[in-house]
Parts: structure tokens; C-alpha cells; sequence
């Protein structure tokens, strides 16, 4: 979940002056003086630095890679490879995976990384007190077995396709036993960073960890994670120099870089999903007509481009072109105010209907609420918008209260069909042909039938109209043209410091 907005117009001056500088002479000087250092932001700051206590996905911005390590690594075209395991055997149930740990590697505190430091971490991860939102994951191995230093053997009670790649998200780092309670403000892991400092609504930086096995291959000594979810600040910032990258921009000011030579703009893929979230345990939300009336109202391309500037392709579920089985479920709920009207009507509903629409700080979610609210309007429904800070969308919203109607919000990982399997999720979707498609699909080891249960499960959440499917959005990076290293696409939220360097 990401990223930030208000239009501030009060900036534009700001931007316009620092369009007037001559940059040549400041950029390349401030790249010519500190290539061993780096200047990235973010949209966002993370409510901590530990992956498994907490789902904003800012905390893996900064630490995935850098602070801490998983034993597979996920690469921007989506690929895994070995990371702190050098290689793995699967059994042909695909049910058990073997482990085979790097040696030689060690924490930050100098505590030896082992196969009971693997153990440590999973069971942990899954114990019943667990925060991690990846939660079902861990406490799905039926055993995380030690066999000795270096290799590590977990039985998996029920397959899943997806497991070496669930292994390289942040939600599964490996954790040192007697430093992981403090994580949250001391991060400590095996990667090629540690926490310099961390000036709290400003920004995080890092320092190269000399420690680290590969560390005569980290070019980039020091990284600083700027702040900056204001827009037209986060364009005035590159264009003064006092950013060197920023991945995930707002796509509003791309326009001023493209044709730029001092820049590299860069349009990522993604396999994020943007959806108008619907609470399905609220009246009259709970009656699928007016979940339908809803998605029926709504213009995908218009949302597309009022939110995220054209930045991406529509949705008809909660899956995306270029995912393992992707079947176009656009037609399902096509925009169509007359029969959005109809539905309401049937369902019985009086309007104006009365809702509110939750909105966290991103530009998509606060620009595309307007867009939103105003189609809405259309058909009979009053969408109020409730502007709020992340902080406050996590307890609320997310978390234990659910209390919304309606919330816009970006989901950015890749896996993630198995939350409408959870009853207490924040959506409060409830189905048991959901998860009798849903279990199928995880105990299928057949990929063809796999291909054909995840067509099955689009085609019943289009149907069922759980939320309104928006888009896939497509993320953009602007950097200075002298860094190399910057990732394509955007199959997780990373920023692999350890990858970058100065031309």
C-alpha cells in the first residue's frame, strides 16, 4: 500500500523557479562531489522499520535488501533467485523445500546467520501473537525443521505455487533471536546497510555496513530516503538536485522531465491493484446490487486519468494483465449510470444514498476520491470524502476498527488473492465458494488446472463485485541520468541500494 497528495498550488512558484536555474552546473556538481552517495525518496514515511510488524509497504522501501535479507530475492522482471539461501530442492508434491543456507554470512551484531536464526524467524512469524500481515504464510508450515548450521527444511501443510516468491518479500527477512523486539526502531539484519539515523518526519539514512560479505561490490556508501508527499514538492526537489532519484513519483509532473537530458524517466510495470475498497459487512453495502450500482457508476479510464494521470490499465477484479492466468473481467461490471440507477432501485435503496469515502495521504486515492465522488453523484449516492493520515487509515481502516464505507487504496503485492479468504479482513468478504476455488487452486500441483481455478476465482470476485476494480497502475521513477541500477518494473516496493552506482 502506497504513496501520498495534496495539490498545493502555492508551489508552483517554486517549481517555476527552480525551472529558471541552470541546473547543469548545480547537478553535475553535486554528482561529481559525493558518488559514493545517494539521495532517494519516498512519498510516504514508515510507521517502523520492521516488515513483519506492520503492511505499510514504505518499511520494505527502506529495509528490504538493504537492512535485512530473505532467503530468495525477487528481481524487477519478477524472477527469484538465491539470496541468504544459495540454492533450494523441492519435493514433487511441491509440498517440501530444502534449504541450502549461504556460510559464512553473519548479523550486524556479529551473531552467526544459521538454519536456527531460519527457524527463529518463521515460527515467529507465525506464532499466534504474530503482526505480520503474511501471518497465514508462516503458521501454514507444519514444521521448520533445523537440519544443521546450513540447511533448513520446511514442510508446508498445503501447497502453494507461489512459495519461493513469498519467500523474498519483506514479510519473510531473518530475523537475529535476540535483536528482532527491537527491529521496529534498531534494525538489525545480514544485508549491506545499517541504520546511520532516522530524523522522524524528515527523512532515514543508511550506511554501508563494512561487515557485509560482498561489501567491496557496494558502491553507494551512504543513502538518504527524503520524505516528501507533498507533489509539487516532490518536483522541485529533482529539479533543484536535491533529489537524486524518486521512485514511485507523482506521474503530475513526469511532463517536465521527459524530454529533459539531465533526467532518466522510467515506467515501471507493477502488479498492484487500485481499488475503490468496499466494507461488504455494512447496509446496505452487503447487498450486491448496490456493490454493482457502485462499480457501475464508476468510469475506469476517467479514474485512470484523474488519479494517476494515465499512468495505467484497467481492472475487472482483483488481478492483472501479465499475472499467471489473467482473464479480462472488465466486461463484468462495465460503467453504465443508467443501470447503476436500475440496481438501486431494485435493491430497494432510497437515494441520495448517503456514504463516505476514506482517504488515505497518496495522490491516486485524494485525486481519485474527486473523480470518484463525482460519478457517484450521478446515479444517487452523496460519496463524502474523509481525507485522513496513514497512520490513522492503518488503525481504522485496515486494522481492528474497519470503520469505512468506501476507501481507495493501491494493494502492491503481487499474491495477495488469499485475503478474500480471511474473514476478519478489512473488507469483511465472505464466500465459500471463494475458498473452496481458492484452496483448489493452492493444493492444485498441476499448473494448467492452477491457470484455470485463478480464471474461475477472477471471474466470482468480478461477479460478486467485492470492490470496484479500478486499475493497474503503472509507476514512474525520475532520476538523474548518471545513476544506474534502478529497477524496470516493480514486482514488490524495493529500492536495492546495494544495486546503484554513479556512471
Amino acid at each position: 500500500m502506497n504513496m501520498k497528495r495534496r495539490t498545493v498550488l502555492t508551489h508552483s512558484a517554486t517549481v517555476a523557479a527552480w525551472a529558471a536555474v541552470p541546473l547543469a552546473v548545480s547537478q553535475s556538481a553535486l554528482a561529481q562531489g559525493r558518488k559514493d552517495a545517494i539521495v532517494l525518496a519516498m512519498a510516504l514515511e514508515p510507521p517502523g522499520l520492521d516488515p513483519t510488524a506492520g503492511a505499510a509497504s514504505a518499511i520494505a522501501e527502506i529495509t528490504q535488501y538493504n537492512i535485512y535479507e530473505t532467503l530468495t530475492k525477487i528481481n524487477s522482471d519478477g524472477s527469484v533467485s538465491p539470496l541468504l539461501a544459495e540454492s533450494w530442492e523441492v519435493s514433487p508434491d511441491l509440498r517440501t523445500y530444502t534449504f541450502r543456507l549461504r556460510k559464512g554470512v553473519k548479523f550486524q551484531n556479529g551473531e552467526p546467520f544459521n538454519a536456527s536464526a531460519v527457524k527463529f524467524s518463521f515460527e515467529r512469524a507465525g506464532a499466534e501473537k504474530s503482526t505480520n500481515k503474511d501471518k497465514r504464510t508462516f503458521s501454514s508450515m507444519e514444521t521448520v525443521q533445523a537440519v544443521d548450521d546450513h540447511t533448513v527444511v520446511i514442510v508446508n501443510k498445503e501447497l502453494d505455487p507461489d512459495f519461493l516468491f513469498l519467500m523474498g518479500q519483506a514479510t519473510a527477512i531473518i530475523v537475529e533471536p535476540k535483536s528482532a523486539d527491537t527491529n521496529a526502531t534498531k534494525p538489525l539484519g545480514t544485508g549491506p546497510y545499517k541504520l546511520e539515523n532516522w530524523a522522524k518526519g524528515s527523512s532515514v539514512t543508511l550506511t554501508k555496513w563494512d561487515g557485509f560479505r560482498n561489501a567491496a561490490n557496494v558502491k553507494i556508501r551512504r543513502a538518504t530516503f527524503r520524505f516528501i508527499s507533498d507533489p509539487a514538492a516532490q518536483v522541485a526537489a529533482l529539479l533543484a538536485g536535491d533529489v537524486d532519484a524518486f521512485p514511485r513519483v507523482t506521474p503530475r509532473g513526469v511532463p517536465q522531465f521527459k524530454n529533459n537530458p539531465k533526467y532518466q524517466v522510467i515506467v515501471s510495470g507493477s502488479r498492484a491493484k487500485t481499488i475503490l475498497a468496499i466494507n461488504n459487512k455494512k447496509k446496505p453495502l452487503d447487498d450486491v446490487r448496490v456493490r454493482r450500482a457502485i462499480a457501475a457508476a464508476i468510469d475506469r479510464k476517467a479514474v485512470i486519468q484523474g488519479a494517476a494521470d494515465g499512468y495505467g490499465a484497467p481492472i475487472g477484479s482483483h488481478y492483472v494483465p501479465g499475472a499467471f492466468g489473467y482473464v479480462d473481467t472488465t466486461g463484468i461490471n462495465p460503467y453504465n449510470p443508467d443501470k447503476a440507477k436500475a440496481l438501486l432501485k431494485e435493491a430497494g435503496v432510497t437515494t441520495p444514498l448517503e456514504l463516505t469515502i476514506t482517504l488515505p495521504p497518496p495522490p491516486y486515492a485524494r485525486q481519485g476520491g474527486e473523480v470518484i465522488a463525482s460519478e457517484l453523484a450521478k446515479v444517487g449516492i452523496n460519496a463524502k470524502l474523509q481525507n485522513v493520515e496513514w497512520a490513522q487509515w492503518l488503525s481504522n481502516t485496515y486494522g481492528n476498527g474497519h470503520n469505512y464505507d468506501l476507501t481507495i487504496i493501491s494493494h502492491v503485492e503481487p499474491f495477495d488473492l488469499g485475503n478474500f479468504d480471511k474473514p476478519d479482513y478489512y473488507w469483511g468478504y465472505q464466500s465459500p465458494k471463494f475458498k473452496d476455488l481458492y484452496n483448489k487452486y493452492k493444493t492444485s500441483p498441476r499448473e494448467a488446472d492452477r491457470k484455470k481455478l485463478v480464471g474461475d476465482i477472477q471471474r466470482l470476485l468480478a461477479e460478486d463485485c467485492v470492490h470496484g476494480f479500478l486499475y493497474q497502475p503503472q509507476w514512474v521513477t525520475v532520476a538523474n541520468k548518471s545513476i544506474k541500477g534502478l529497477w524496470k518494473d516493480m514486482p514488490i516496493f524495493v529500492n536495492d541500494v546495494a544495486a546503484l552506482s554513479w556512471a
